[in-house]
């Protein structure tokens, strides 16, 4: 995965090896560029063991059984072990209707209520993972990022795809502010728009080599990141095929990005081996999906703990991205967006406090209907904290003056002295000097440097919303 010049440099640290393992030097570029939020990890079935009442057993076996016996379906005459393809496949033969199995997993997947395998909560873990792409259709993986990252607030944005609703990333990746899930083969639903089948699969990989069905932002990623293949099902050609879409070009030509495929059964295919180390050299194939994710972890794990050795014994604050709509009675923190890390450290510890806070991390939105919800949260919100700083003075035009607007518009219907607007500077921003309204000079600022919330502050802001509530 590190830069490559030509010829036999081509092979670089994670292009060579052992098959099967990875070495010092593999491990090491792997989790600079994870660092670097130049990874994408993409999660296949081979990661999601559940605990049933039969002991642990991998998910897409138990519902090939579950679901062969919620359609009559007679596994004597399947191959062993069956699979949920071949389950489809029977039913259909026999004359049932398609939509019917897609309805039954549904209902099976909901009663079942399965915890997130291990595996996925130690991928969740590595929060250096912003963009994560699955190819099942079960929610484990978002609930496995909001138990490890949000305490199960559900706040991990989620995206599926299926060929006739093309559905993209919400945003370019440097802007996007919560981790992304995206089901590249569809969402477990009542309607027959995910995976369950090779069918199934056909139709989405023809869809997705669409330029009209392509969803443009994902792929970009994809081929300009590394990539992790973990715990997919990938047959032989599927394996070839999936790689080739993901890269957008012959896998023989060079290219600066790598794939690790980690998972229980491509070591073993001497025909992919062997294509991949003549044709694909930047492939690397490592033997076992969950000792995989282990190792990653304890390795990474490890590197954030020796690269903070002097961390204090109290944990920092944990940040906990805004609801998509604003509690009621919430402080409203108004910004710009080059200030955001200031604004997430200081909602975290106002947070923390005991004070509910706000803010708006979706501005890609736009129109009117974006300016009336914020019109109607300034008009409802407890306190109002302008941020001023020097990206506020540098920018004469941009959304957060309007935001100002509106909260003075507001302090016009309340009583000389009444406490609304409380203005905050993050860094040596003079109040005097502050292009902000006019009244907004007259009120105190206070200096929250980088973000960072004074005890006073939060006793200030504690006591205000005490006294509202009385």
């Amino acid at each position: 995965m590190s830069e490559s010049g030509t010829g036999s440099a081509t092979v670089t640290a994670l292009a060579a090896g052992a098959l099967g393992t990875l070495d010092e030097d593999a491990w090491d570029d792997l989790l600079n560029f994870i660092e670097d939020r130049r990874v994408i990890p993409i999660i296949g079935p081979e990661l999601l063991e559940v605990a049933t009442e039969n002991g642990p057993r991998l998910l897409y076996d138990w519902m090939a059984e579950k679901l062969a016996a919620k359609l009559n379906v007679d596994t004597a005459l399947l191959p062993r072990p069956y699979s949920l393809n071949d389950v489809v496949c029977w039913f259909l033969s026999a004359r049932g209707r398609r939509e019917e199995a897609y309805v039954r997993l549904r209902g099976l997947l909901r009663d079942a209520n399965f915890l997130p395998p291990r595996a996925l909560r130690r991928l969740a873990c590595i929060t250096d993972f912003d963009i994560f792409v699955t190819t099942t259709f079960d929610g484990l993986l978002e609930q496995a990022i909001n138990q490890e990252r949000f305490e199960n607030a559900p706040l991990t944005d989620v995206v599926a795809y299926s060929p006739n609703r093309v559905a993209d990333l919400p945003g370019e990746r440097e802007r996007l502010q919560r981790p992304v899930v995206y089901h590249l083969f569809g969402k477990l639903s009542a309607s027959p728009t995910y995976v369950i089948s090779d069918e199934d699969t056909l139709e989405f990989i023809c869809a997705l080599q669409s330029e009209h069905l392509a969803p443009e932002k994902l792929f970009h990623e994809l081929e300009h990141n590394h990539l992790l293949f973990i715990g997919s099902n990938f047959t032989n050609w599927l394996a070839r095929l999936f790689l080739r879409m993901a890269k957008r070009r012959r896998l023989s030509d060079p290219r600066d990005v790598g794939e690790i495929l980690a998972d229980d059964h491509s070591s073993e295919d001497d025909r992919l081996v062997a294509f991949l180390q003549q044709v694909s050299v930047r492939t690397r194939i490592y033997s076992g999906a969950e000792r995989f994710v282990d190792e990653l972890f304890d390795r990474w794990q490890a590197r954030q703990q020796h690269a903070r050795p002097l961390a204090p014994k109290s944990a920092p604050a944990r940040f906990m991205p805004p609801e998509h709509e604003m509690p009621d009675n919430a402080v409203f923190i108004s910004y710009a967006r080059e200030d955001l890390a200031a604004v997430q450290r200081m909602k975290a510890e106002l947070d923390a406090a005991g004070v509910v806070t706000w803010f708006d991390m979706d501005r890609l939105e736009a129109g009117d209907d974006y300016d009336r919800k914020i019109q109607r949260n300034i008009a409802r919100c407890s306190y109002f904290i302008p941020v001023v700083s020097a990206n506020t003075q540098r920018r004469l035009e941009a959304y957060f003056r309007r935001e100002w607007s509106y909260a003075m518009d507001r302090t016009r219907n309340m009583a000389d002295g009444a406490l609304f607007i409380l203005p905050v500077t993050i860094d040596d921003t003079a109040a005097a000097q502050a292009l902000v309204p006019d009244k907004f000079k007259a009120l105190h600022f206070t200096q929250l440097a980088a973000g960072a919330v004074t005890s006073e502050f939060a006793q200030r802001l504690q006591d205000f919303m005490t006294a509202r509530r009385q």
